[in-house]
């Protein structure tokens, strides 16, 4: 199973290093695998938030997500995105948007970097209204029960994710963006909207993912109801014996919703790369390469049911998702190195991991999915 899922990223690697030393020799080649085990330790949340969503998705959804998916995020994201940014913030057209990439890469990545203030801005507040839905929500189980039971609480006021949102908006954007990095100078309107913009978009692709998918359980509910003889139908299953996930209209706008998760979480690793190279085209093939084992660690995930079985996992991810927020939002006035920022991922992920170990071995199962709990705290 690993090779079957892993293939292709292995495929890619080979070819890709391959192709960095043929036209750059073998600095291009060390630059590249660089760049790869960057993108992947900023990401490794990203794969965890990625399964959670997806494996509620059908297979034929998830190979879009393997395939239409990784076009978007190496092209569109590492690719395409960063040329895109230079074009606004320049107001150039496209051609000499991408000449300017190619041929004067100093002004290039001058160019990308003054517009961080705004990208940051999006992202973070983007991710933060991920993570405050997240802890606002009521969950059968609970990892940092001290915190999670008051703040599940305090989520039955309507609108609290967006009215801190907001307010952590408008804080940044007087205080921090008034001294942006980059000697960027007063970005507090670019900051104030660009934030505006990343907690439209996520309510806007959020709320009408969760309507598609909250109708499609309706009428799941429904057919059940209305099975042969008076007796509720079976649920369809696939072959593993799971509940068929999403598809249709629900599945495309989740679909919609896991490619702007992704486009958040690469903002990090596209602004980290210039640190390391500002040659587009060495950038795009190692975050490329990164961003496709990020992908097939999302399908390992979803296939094995690990966020099942090791029930912590969703939450280290989630909190890993508001610290990175917060860095987002620091970063518009401070250089954080992108060591940091990684660190802070993976040490949250595997500490719920290892409270998920804990709590399986005092139930005395490798894992529960089971759900019969109506709340299991893990102690902490």
């Amino acid at each position: 199973m690993l090779l079957k899922t892993f293939g292709w990223s292995f495929a890619i690697t080979a070819a890709g290093l391959a192709l960095a030393g043929v036209l750059w020799g073998w600095q291009g080649l060390a630059i590249v695998g660089i760049l790869s085990i960057l993108e992947i330790s900023l990401s490794f949340d990203n794969a965890v938030i990625n399964a959670g969503i997806l494996r509620k998705m059908n297979a034929f959804w998830q190979k879009i997500f393997l395939t239409v998916g990784i076009l978007i995020a190496v092209f569109g994201m590492r690719l395409v995105f960063p040329v895109v940014i230079v074009a606004i913030t320049a107001k150039l057209g496209p051609i000499e948007a991408v000449n300017l990439a190619i041929n004067d890469k100093t002004r290039y990545e001058h160019l990308v970097t003054s517009a961080h203030p705004a990208i940051a801005a999006f992202g973070g507040i983007f991710l933060l209204m991920i993570f405050l839905d997240f802890i606002f929500e009521e969950r059968d189980y609970k990892w940092l029960s001290w915190i999670e039971k008051p703040m599940a609480k305090m989520g039955k006021l309507d609108m609290l994710s967006v009215i801190i949102a907001l307010v952590v908006l408008l804080v940044t954007s007087m205080t921090v963006a008034t001294a942006a990095a980059h000697g960027a100078g007063d970005k507090s309107a670019t900051v104030l909207l660009a934030g505006v913009a990343g907690l439209l978009t996520y309510l806007v692709v959020a709320g009408i993912s969760g309507y598609f998918e909250d109708k499609l359980e309706e009428d799941e509910d429904e057919d059940d109801d209305e099975g042969a003889d008076g007796q509720p139908a079976a649920p369809v299953r696939n072959g593993t014996g799971a509940a068929v996930g999403l598809a249709g209209k629900a599945a495309f706008f989740m679909f919609l919703y896991l490619e702007v998760i992704d486009a958040s979480f690469s903002f990090d690793g596209v602004i980290g790369a210039f640190a390391i190279t500002n040659d587009i085209f060495m950038m795009a093939l190692g975050l490329g390469i990164g961003a496709m084992y990020i992908r097939s660690l999302t399908v390992f995930l979803v296939r094995k049911g690990t966020l099942d079985d090791y029930v912590y996992l969703e939450h280290g991810a989630h909190y890993a998702i508001g610290a990175l927020a917060v860095i987002l939002l620091i970063t518009i006035k401070y250089e954080i190195n992108e060591v940091i920022t990684g660190l802070v991922g993976i040490v949250l992920i595997g500490l719920s991991f290892a409270s998920s170990v804990v709590r399986n071995r005092r139930e005395g199962k490798p894992g529960d999915s089971s759900g019969k709990s109506s709340e299991v705290t893990s102690g902490v």
